[in-house]
């Protein structure tokens, strides 16, 4: 079953998911749905409505796949928790009955025994689970040990990994995992978002200034301000054709 339901029956056009539970993607959320891959590494503007995408991916997994598990989880818990309840409504909308699962504050449980569970980046509380699909939202202000460790529960089934963050320095697994290979990276600005406005963004610019602006808007990875000198400077300065100094014990 694709994403994105474009088959015919019996001459009409059946309702597609997305129609069932009333989200209408902008043309570049659509093209990641109907891409649908399993390594998503996302940077995009704030409010361009990264968890209502994750949200409805989520919500078509556990709808579908009988006893299957999305873990949510963000740098704190009320962002796991918006997440969900967007998830909720998305279910309401299906007709999909939920409850919560008996042993998470933030979590729905479906009647085919699948479930969305929410948990803030404390990594004592994200071992021991086996995911179906790990969703890290805010993921570049969340720490590396946090990533490692719900990262091995989906070794055993090859389940899909989406990063979904606004930028936040050359720093941290966020940082990195975009520059490596193996990914679907996917950098979405402000600017080529239609639901935010010029005049919006012109506002958020002279307030800002331009760092900020193009960090939290531009989707720009930046450098975090606490170094002495700017990194691209340090690194265009490193050579790997010069001798280490030695420096020998002086004779007393």
């Amino acid at each position: 079953m694709t994403f994105i339901d474009r088959k015919r029956s019996e001459g009409r056009k059946e309702v597609s998911f997305l129609d069932r539970i009333g989200f209408v993607p902008d043309p570049q959320q659509a093209a990641v749905l109907a891409a649908d891959p399993d390594r998503l590494i996302l940077a995009c503007s704030r409010q361009w409505g990264k968890s209502t995408l994750a949200a409805a991916r989520a919500v078509q997994l556990v709808w579908t796949v009988p006893r299957s598990l999305v873990y949510v989880v963000s740098a704190v818990g009320p962002q796991s928790g918006e997440l969900l309840r967007k998830a909720e409504v998305f279910l309401e909308r299906l007709g999909v009955p939920f409850r919560g699962d008996g042993n998470h504050r933030l979590s729905i449980e479906l009647p085919n025994g699948s479930r969305i569970v929410g948990v803030p980046g404390v990594e004592v509380s994200t071992r021991g689970y086996t995911v179906d699909m790990l969703i890290v939202d805010e993921a570049a202000k969340i720490d590396d040990e946090v990533y490692y460790a719900v990262g091995a529960g989906l070794a055993t089934t090859n389940g899909k990994l989406w990063l979904l963050s606004t930028p936040y320095g050359k720093r941290g697994f966020f940082w990195r995992e975009w520059n490596r290979a193996g990914w679907t990276r996917v950098a979405v600005p402000a600017t080529e978002c239609p639901r935010i406005s010029a005049a919006f963004l012109e506002q958020q610019r002279e307030s800002m200034g331009p760092a900020w602006f193009s960090q939290e808007y531009l989707c720009q990875f930046l450098d975090n301000g606490t170094g002495v000198f700017d990194r691209g400077l340090v690194e265009r300065s490193v050579r790997g054709d010069v001798s280490p100094l030695v420096l020998t014990e002086l004779a007393a």
